[in-house]
C-alpha cells in the first residue's frame, strides 16, 4: 500500500481565508504534504486543481467546497463536498436534498465540525451540525483543528496565548463528536472519518504589530489525513483525484497529529483464513479474525469495538487480538506532547461482519 498525507477543509481568499491557491500550495509543499483539498464557503472555484511545485517539491491540489445555508441564522449544518464538479451551494437550504444532489453528481459529503461550540468572546455562535435526521452522507469531520480552539479559550489571556503559541491547542477530537461517530457506526452502515484543519491563516493587525493567526504551514504540519492507496499517485490529475476521493469515501485513511510525532507508518489490519482487510474494509468473522496494530513509535493504544474499549496497552508499538465477535473495530493512540496527554492517531474502522446464515432445504409438506 502507498501512504500519502493530505490536509483538507482549507479556506482561500475566495471566501474567508487570506491566501491564494498558489500560496496555499506553497505552504503545503513546505509542510511536506502530498495533497490537499481547498473548500471555500459556498463556491466551487474553477481552474485551480492540479500539481504545484515549489523548491523541488510537488503537491496535488484538489478543490471542493463547504456548503451551508447563508440565509439561516445561526449558519449551522455545514457540509464538506468533494468530487461533484458542479456548484452545490444552490441546494444548501435543505440538508437532505443537498446530500442527495451530491450523491447524484458522483461526489462525497462529510458533515463538517459536527460539534462547534459558541465563542462569545469573539461573537462566534454555535455552528454545530443540527439536522441528524439526514441519511446518505459519506462521513464526518471527526477532528476539526479550528473548532477545537473554542473548547480551550476561556478569556482574552488564553485567546492571545493560543494565537501566538498554537502548538499547545490540539488535544484530540471533541469527545461528543467521537460519541456521535460511534452512534452513527452502530446503525450498521459505514461512516468514514476525516480530519479538517479548517485553516484560514487569519491576518490581524494592532498598530505596528502584524500577526497571522494559525498560518497555513502550521495547520498543514499538525492534524492530517494519511491515505492508503493500492498504487502510487501517477501525476495524472484525473486518475489521482479519483484515487484519493475514492479512498476517503471508503475510509481507507487514518487521522494523525503529526506535530506531536510523525504518524506515517501506522497500520491497522485484520485477517482471517480467507483474506485480509484494512481500514474502511469489511471482513467476515469466519472462524476468527486476527486484528493487528502497528504504531510508528511507543504510545498509549486503545482498541475499541462498537465504541467500547476492549483492549488498552501502555507504552507499546503494537497490539493484537483474535476475535470471533462481529462489530465495528477502530483504534485510538495517545502520546505526551508539550506536557500533556494528547490524541495522536484515530483510525477508520474495520467492519467485522457475521458469517452468512446457511439455509437448509426443507420439503414443503
Amino acid at each position: 500500500m502507498e501512504e500519502i498525507s493530505l490536509n483538507l477543509h482549507i479556506h482561500s481568499k475566495y471566501s474567508d481565508g487570506s491566501g491564494s491557491h498558489e500560496e496555499i500550495a506553497q505552504a503545503a509543499c513546505e509542510a511536506g504534504l502530498d495533497a490537499l483539498i481547498v473548500t471555500d464557503h459556498n463556491v466551487l472555484v474553477d481552474g485551480k486543481e492540479g500539481y504545484y511545485t515549489f523548491n523541488g517539491r510537488q503537491v496535488l491540489m484538489l478543490v471542493g467546497e463547504e456548503v451551508h445555508n447563508q440565509a439561516r441564522h445561526p449558519q449551522k449544518n455545514h457540509l464538506l463536498v468533494f468530487g461533484t464538479n458542479r456548484e452545490m451551494a444552490g441546494f444548501a437550504q435543505d440538508s437532505q436534498n443537498l446530500i442527495n444532489q451530491v450523491r447524484i453528481s458522483g461526489g462525497s459529503s462529510f458533515i463538517a465540525h459536527p460539534i462547534d461550540p459558541a465563542l462569545p468572546l469573539f461573537g462566534e455562535g454555535d455552528i454545530s451540525w443540527e439536522d441528524w435526521s439526514v441519511t446518505g452522507f459519506t462521513g464526518i469531520e471527526l477532528w476539526n483543528g479550528f473548532s477545537e480552539l473554542k473548547t480551550v479559550v476561556s478569556g482574552w489571556g488564553s485567546a492571545l496565548f493560543y494565537a501566538f503559541f498554537p502548538q499547545f491547542m490540539a488535544h484530540g477530537p471533541i469527545p461528543e463528536t467521537l460519541k456521535n461517530w460511534d452512534r452513527l457506526l452502530a446503525s450498521g452502515r459505514p461512516v468514514s472519518a476525516v480530519a479538517g484543519s479548517d485553516s484560514h491563516a487569519l491576518k490581524k493587525s494592532l498598530g505596528f504589530i502584524h500577526h497571522t493567526i494559525f498560518p497555513y504551514t502550521f495547520h498543514f504540519s499538525a492534524i492530517n489525513n494519511h491515505i492508503l492507496l493500492p498504487t502510487p499517485l501517477r501525476g495524472d490529475l484525473a486518475y489521482d483525484r479519483g484515487a484519493i476521493l475514492t479512498a476517503l469515501a471508503r475510509g481507507n485513511n487514518f487521522i494523525g497529529y503529526d506535530r506531536a510525532a510523525q504518524t506515517k507508518g501506522f497500520r491497522f489490519s485484520a485477517n482471517n483464513r480467507k483474506g485480509n482487510a484494512s481500514m474502511g474494509d469489511e471482513i467476515k468473522v469466519e472462524d476468527g479474525v486476527t486484528l493487528q496494530v502497528k504504531l510508528p513509535r511507543t504510545a498509549e493504544l486503545k482498541l475499541l469495538c462498537n465504541g467500547e474499549v476492549i483492549r488498552h496497552w501502555q507504552n507499546t508499538t503494537n497490539g493484537a487480538l483474535v476475535t470471533t465477535q462481529p462489530g465495528v473495530y477502530r483504534v485510538e493512540a495517545y502520546i505526551n506532547y508539550l506536557g500533556k496527554r494528547r490524541g495522536w492517531i484515530f483510525s477508520n474502522p474495520i467492519y467485522i461482519r457475521p458469517n452468512p446464515v446457511r439455509r437448509r432445504l426443507h420439503d414443503n409438506q
